[in-house]
C-alpha cells in the first residue's frame, strides 16, 4: 500500500516517477492567467494567521463548508479567523475524493513542511505553526512566489485599473514580472443599464474620452488598450458564458448604445448584436499589437439570486453551464481569420461534454502560421481536478497535439494555490509513463522529458513570446 501523498503521488510507474523527478518537478511556473491581487504584492504582506491566507475570498472552501453544514458566518462572516478555521478543519475529513482534499495537504506540505493530517484534532498544532511561519519575512507574499519558483504572473484588471500597483514593481525592480491582463468584460455586460452607464462613467474617468457615441467607446477602450500595452501588458481575457457572433451593422450597434446610453433596457437581440460588436473589436485590438487572447467559456453564474443579493458576486454560488458553443465560436473564429486578424487564441471550457467540440475547433484555425496558434486551453474551476485534467489532456491528445500546449494556469486568487501546477505536471508524466510501460509510446526518456519540460514551461515562454524568461528556466 502505497503512503499518501508521498514523493510518488499520482506517479503509478517507475517511468512515470522519473519522468517528474527528472523532468517536471524543477521547472519554473509561467502563471499567465490569475486572480491574485497586485496590491498585496506591491505592499509585500504578510498574512496574519493561516485563515486569512487560506479562506478569505476562497469559493471553492465555502462551498464545501455550506454542503457540509456550516453556516454563512464562519465562510464569509464575522466569526473570528481562528473559529472559521476550526470549521474548515472540521469540513476536510467530509472532502475524501473532493479536489480540495489533495490540494489542502498539498499546500500543507510544501509551503509549510507540515505532513499531518488536517482533521479536529490537528486543527491547533497545525494554525499555530503555519500562522507563525505567515507572520515572518520568510512569507511574505513575494517570498511565497519565490518559493514555488513561479517566473511570472499575469493578473486579471479591468480596462478602468490604473495598474499602479505593477507600475510600482515595475519601478521597485521586482526579479518576477507581475504584469496586467485586459478584461474588458464590464465593456460588454449591457444586461443592466444602470450598472452599464456607471462603468461608462468611470472608464470617461480613466481614459479622459467622454463617452457619447459608440464610436466613443472604442476609442476610450482603445486608449485604455493601449495603456494597458504600455505597462507590459500582451494577453486579454474574456469570462464570458458563450462567444457572440450575431450580424449587425454599424448602424445597429451606434443605435444600439444610444438606447442604453439613455438608460433603457435592450432586448435579446440587441443585447446580443452588441455584445458581438464589442467582442470583435476587442479581438481586433488584441490582433493589432500581436496579444494573446483568452476566452473563458461556459460558466452559469450567481444562480442564487438571494445570496446574490447579500453576499454579491463570485462567492460561490456558480455552476457548470450548457451553452450550445460550436456554431457561434466557429462564426466567431472565422469572421476573424478571413480578415487575416486573428490573434493567437485559448479557448477555455467548463463543460466536460464540449472537451472533444473544442479540441478540433482548434483545428480549424490553426494555419501552420504559428506553432499552437489557437489553442484549448488547461482544465479550469470545476475541471481542475484529477478526473478534469486527464479529460482534457486525452481529448487534446486525441484531437490535436498535445505536445504544443501551453499547460497549467493556476486562475486562483490565493497565494498558496501553487502546487496545482505539480499536480498538474505528475498527472502529465503519468500519462506519458503508463503508455511507455504498456509499448504504447517509445522508450525515449529524454524526448518525452523534452515534451514534459515544453509543456511545463517552454511552451508558454514561446507562444507569448516572453523571451527574456529563457534565463530563468535556464538557471533554475
Amino acid at each position: 500500500m502505497k503512503k499518501f501523498l508521498d514523493e510518488h503521488f499520482l506517479l503509478n510507474t517507475a517511468t512515470a516517477q522519473r519522468l517528474y523527478h527528472e523532468y517536471a518537478k524543477e521547472m519554473p511556473v509561467i502563471d499567465y492567467h490569475c486572480h491574485l491581487p497586485p496590491a498585496q504584492i506591491a505592499a509585500d504582506m504578510n498574512f496574519e494567521n493561516l485563515t486569512q491566507a487560506w479562506l478569505y475570498g476562497d469559493h471553492y472552501k465555502w462551498r464545501a463548508m455550506r454542503t457540509n453544514g456550516v453556516p454563512e458566518t464562519y465562510c464569509t462572516g464575522n466569526k473570528p479567523d481562528w473559529e472559521k478555521f476550526e470549521k474548515w478543519a472540521a469540513t476536510v475529513p467530509y472532502t475524501l475524493r473532493n479536489p480540495l482534499y489533495h490540494w489542502t495537504h498539498l499546500e500543507l506540505q510544501r509551503y509549510f513542511d507540515v505532513y499531518d493530517i488536517l482533521q479536529p484534532s490537528s486543527a491547533a498544532s497545525i494554525y499555530d505553526a503555519c500562522t507563525e511561519k505567515l507572520q515572518t519575512p520568510d512569507y511574505s507574499v513575494r517570498n511565497l512566489l519565490r518559493k514555488m519558483k513561479v517566473a511570472l504572473v499575469c493578473t486579471t484588471d479591468d480596462p478602468v485599473d490604473t495598474l499602479e500597483y505593477h507600475q510600482q514593481l515595475k519601478q521597485e525592480g521586482f526579479e518576477i514580472p507581475i504584469l496586467p491582463a485586459f478584461r474588458p468584460d464590464q465593456a460588454m455586460n449591457v444586461d443592466d443599464p444602470v450598472k452599464y452607464n456607471q462603468y461608462l462613467a468611470k472608464l470617461e474617468q480613466a481614459s479622459d474620452v467622454s463617452i457619447s457615441t459608440y464610436q466613443d467607446l472604442l476609442k476610450a477602450l482603445k486608449q485604455r488598450h493601449d495603456f494597458f500595452a504600455s505597462m507590459g501588458c500582451s494577453v486579454s481575457d474574456h469570462g464570458i458564458e458563450e462567444i457572440y457572433a450575431e450580424e449587425f451593422t454599424d448602424a445597429e450597434i451606434a443605435t444600439i448604445f444610444k438606447k442604453i446610453r439613455a438608460g433603457a433596457g435592450l432586448s435579446l437581440e440587441e443585447n446580443r448584436k452588441f455584445k458581438s460588436a464589442i467582442l470583435l473589436e476587442m479581438a481586433v485590438l488584441d490582433w493589432e499589437k500581436g496579444w494573446v487572447q483568452q476566452y473563458h467559456l461556459g460558466a452559469l453564474r450567481n444562480n442564487n439570486s438571494r445570496m446574490m443579493r447579500i453576499l454579491g458576486p463570485d462567492t460561490g454560488w456558480d455552476s457548470i453551464g450548457d451553452f450550445s458553443q460550436a456554431r457561434a465560436l466557429a462564426k466567431f473564429l472565422d469572421k476573424l481569420d478571413s480578415q487575416d486578424k486573428l490573434a493567437k487564441t485559448i479557448l477555455y471550457n467548463l463543460n466536460p461534454a464540449d472537451n472533444e467540440l473544442l479540441a478540433t475547433m482548434i483545428g480549424n484555425f490553426n494555419d501552420g502560421s504559428v506553432a499552437g496558434k489557437v489553442q484549448f486551453g488547461s482544465a479550469w474551476w470545476f475541471l481542475d481536478q484529477k478526473d478534469g485534467m486527464v479529460k482534457q489532456l486525452n481529448a487534446l491528445s486525441n484531437m490535436s497535439l498535445l505536445s504544443r500546449f501551453v499547460g497549467m494556469l493556476t486562475d486562483s486568487r490565493s497565494f498558496l494555490s501553487y502546487p496545482r501546477h505539480e499536480y498538474f505536471r505528475r498527472l502529465i508524466c503519468d500519462l506519458f509513463g503508463q503508455e511507455i510501460e504498456q509499448g504504447e509510446l517509445p522508450n525515449d526518456i529524454k524526448w518525452v522529458g523534452k515534451i514534459v519540460q515544453d509543456i511545463c514551461y517552454f511552451n508558454a515562454q514561446q507562444y507569448f513570446n516572453w523571451q527574456f524568461l529563457e534565463q530563468t528556466a535556464a538557471v533554475s
